[in-house]
């Protein structure tokens, strides 16, 4: 039940940020058209200020803190990159 309940928690995660990026980056309601591991500053997705941005709402959505030096395309490049990173910081 326990592994069900997270596999739920990481689809809604992940649903979200889709989401958040196909809304607020592409422009797009008809929902992300890249694969979870697409980089997201090599298809153009985000530049220096969508990370931010992107960085905010991550904050706010999931009540995380994000110092900057945690800022780097290791935790935010592609969808699969920013679920591990919040699964990382709310434990």
């Amino acid at each position: 039940m326990q592994q069900q309940t997270e596999m739920t928690a990481t689809t809604d995660t992940r649903q979200r940020i889709r989401d958040f990026l196909a809304q607020n980056f592409l422009l797009r309601t008809d929902g992300f058209p890249y694969g979870d591991d697409a980089s997201l500053l090599d298809e153009g997705v985000v530049d220096s200020t969508a990370v931010l941005e992107l960085t905010l709402y991550l904050e706010e959505t999931f009540g995380i803190s994000i110092p900057d030096e945690e800022i780097v395309p290791d935790n935010l490049d592609s969808v699969d990159r920013i679920v591990a990173y919040i699964e990382s910081k709310v434990g």
